[in-house]
């Protein structure tokens, strides 16, 4: 079996990157308004009918430059040495991945406000971003081992990338600090390094009641009354 696409598949990637990149661009250049169907598929030389066979929607073919940068992530992340520490491969390949945002700044702060005011654009951002979020997920499930469904720190440090990437690229799109999008990822992972616990022996650890270093715990009710 090869994994080499077939002429078919790599003209049907070809056409949804073209319709995706159309829409990105009208949207940026014009406003979400000026991204119909019919001005997308006109723009990539196509028809509304082949539009429609492959977004169900603008705010999906806006988007989907996203979920596929997504998919390129957990496979960098893939990548990385097995014996690598997963904050380690974070720290390592979340920074660099962000730095090809640096240049769409200002289309980006306007894919910030056209999910601001537009319900249907929010809902296919957050959709997006839950899809990066199980695929962190389970990236990190099969580095340490862990249950990707069952594990709370496993999801929890998916969660937690997921949630780095997306707060550092919309404060950078908003020009709100002077540091470099890489940098400030950088910060945002340092910061929050030492409050997970992660990893097989970590998780071990944390499931039976040792907390580690650096983790914040709150207490409950119950343990109020009982100290």
């Amino acid at each position: 079996m090869t994994s080499e696409l077939s002429l078919r598949q790599r003209k049907k990637l070809a056409t949804r990157s073209a319709l995706s990149h159309a829409a990105w661009s009208l949207m940026a250049e014009q406003g979400l308004d000026a991204a119909t169907p019919e001005a997308v598929a006109e723009a990539a030389d196509g028809s509304p009918r082949t539009f429609r066979n492959y977004f169900g929607s603008r705010e999906k073919a806006i988007l989907h430059g996203l979920v596929s940068r997504g998919t390129t992530l957990v496979d960098t992340m893939r990548a990385r040495p097995a014996e690598e520490p997963v904050w380690d491969s974070l720290v390592k390949v979340l920074p660099a991945f962000t730095a090809t945002f640096a240049v769409q700044r200002d289309d980006i702060a306007v894919l910030m406000r056209a999910v601001a005011e537009n319900p249907a654009m929010r809902a296919q951002h957050f959709v997006a971003y839950e899809d990066a979020h199980q695929r962190l997920a389970e990236f990190i499930a099969d580095r340490t081992g862990t249950d990707v469904e069952r594990d709370l720190a496993t999801r929890l440090l998916a969660a937690t990338a997921a949630a780095v990437l997306r707060t550092s690229v919309e404060i950078g799109a908003r020009g709100e600090t002077g540091a470099t999008l890489p940098d400030l990822v950088r910060e945002d992972l340092a910061q929050l390094r030492d409050g997970l616990p992660v990893g097989a022996g970590e998780t071990t650890a944390h499931r039976s009641g040792v907390r580690p270093q650096g983790v914040l715990t709150i207490p409950n009710a119950h343990d109020e009354e009982t100290t």
